[in-house]
């Protein structure tokens, strides 16, 4: 770990920390700033506007405050469970991906900010000054205060959560005990491409139980998608449970309620279980801010139309952490499209803002969704076209190509693609497998 001192090495040619007496003077404001637009969270949000930041002309300092040693792009974290991508791809270090940035970073975490003194206090201590600030925190999983989910059940959201969960797979595949279970919490996105590609890896070595409380699987997904997934569900015999809720995650079990569409008498269940994913949903991470920031019921911090907070103008927010309105006056979705859509507008409102300028509004474009159905397999809509299989599996691939963090890391992971060494940019996972018979 560096302190906010010993980081001119990842600074380029300037100072992160400019000294205010060698501002300029006058009524123009100074250029550089006398403190450094300070990001808080490496994320799809503050990585990106960090990133976008760099490449503005006379740039200003930025820091970007992050706890991990990598940035995880996480919609190919299923592509790395499957070992159809390798860690380095999906998980590149920050220090390779903000070399000759001018982008300074800390290793530490931001515990608070104090918006009237200007200042972020991080968790070992630090107190750091900023011109501007970035809250980019994203989120973490919601166990909704439901008991055992904490202690017992896996999450998937880290390159820890893979080798858990890889580690899994392969003790079941090696045990072969008749009546082995997975149980899959929550038929989102996250939900269902989990279990599309567990089943995958698992082979028909365990059943998979994919547990909903809702009344359908990708409630908020397109109906070719929400189709898609589930024939490709059916085809792996992965058992979708609707209208059905945890109650209580314990060693070995799972508590289940199901309560009939119709209205019929509920009915309590203990499932037995080789162990559980949690993909149910996910709450909001923000330091304390002082003075306090308006939010959301969900706990998001409100943002004006060009990402500043409401009562705060020199905060910014965007991704999970921010509450944005569209068109409609709806708060946009919690994905990576948006927050990589909103970093470019949000760099250039940085800029403006620092140079006294108007900012502009953030405006949202929908470009589709795709979702990862499997090994070699994915369905698209977006932009007139729909498509499922191996060639939207393709397609998603190149999409997300484009999506990688900074040119350098697309070109090494395009190289490795195309070349061969990794795993190849064509190809469809392996073969299909027919599952053994069901114990």
């Amino acid at each position: 770990q560096r302190d906010a001192t010993s980081m001119a090495e990842t600074s380029g040619d300037r100072t992160p920390f400019p000294n205010p007496a060698d501002a300029g003077g006058g009524n123009t404001a100074p250029w550089p700033p006398p403190h450094p637009v300070v990001i808080v969270g490496g994320g799809f949000g503050g990585l990106y506007v960090a990133l976008a930041l760099s490449t503005r002309r006379d740039p200003p300092p930025v820091l970007l405050v992050e706890p991990n040693e990598r940035f995880v792009f996480l919609p190919l974290l299923y592509e790395l469970l499957s070992d159809e991508l390798r860690p380095w791809e999906v998980a590149p270090r920050y220090a390779s991906l903000l070399a000759s940035r001018g982008i300074a970073w800390l290793r530490d975490r931001v515990a608070s900010i104090d918006a009237a003194a200007g200042t972020v206090t991080t968790t070992q201590g630090r107190c750091l000054p900023y011109s501007r600030l970035v809250v980019a925190t994203g989120s973490r999983a919601n166990d909704f205060g439901i008991p055992g989910v904490g202690e017992h059940a896996l999450q998937f959201r880290s390159l820890e959560d893979v080798e858990r969960l890889q580690s899994l797979v392969q003790q079941l595949k090696a045990q072969q005990r008749p009546l082995q279970r997975l149980a899959i919490v929550g038929a989102g996105a996250s939900g269902v491409e989990l279990a599309c590609k567990l089943a995958d890896l698992l082979q028909g070595h365990a059943v998979l139980e994919l547990v909903e409380q809702g009344a359908e699987l990708l409630p908020e997904a397109r109906a070719f998608n929400r189709e898609q997934a589930r024939a490709a569900l059916l085809r792996r015999d992965v058992r979708l449970r609707t209208h059905t809720r945890v109650e209580a995650v314990e060693a070995g079990r799972v508590t289940l309620r199901h309560e009939p569409a119709g209205g019929g008498a509920a009915n309590t269940e203990h499932l037995s279980v080789d162990g559980v994913v949690w993909t149910a949903g996910v709450t909001v991470v923000a330091p304390a801010i002082t003075p306090v920031a308006a939010i959301d019921r969900r706990g998001r911090l409100l943002c004006h139309p060009d990402l500043s907070l409401v009562q705060h103008p020199n905060l910014y927010a965007l991704g999970d952490v921010a509450h944005v309105a569209d068109a409609d006056g709806e708060p946009l979705p919690g994905t990576a499209q948006v927050a990589f859509q909103q970093a470019d507008n949000l760099a250039d409102n940085l800029i403006r803002s620092l140079a006294g300028e108007p900012t502009t509004p953030f405006r949202w474009n929908d470009l589709g969704e795709m979702i990862s159905l499997g090994i070699g397999e994915a369905s698209l809509t977006g932009l007139g076209l729909t498509l499922a299989g191996s060639a939207a599996y393709r397609l998603r691939q190149l999409t997300y190509l484009g999506r990688l963090p900074g040119l350098p890391h697309q070109l090494r992971v395009a190289a490795g693609w195309l070349s061969g060494l990794g795993r190849p940019l064509f190809a469809t996972g392996e073969p299909a497998r027919t599952p053994p018979p069901r114990p």
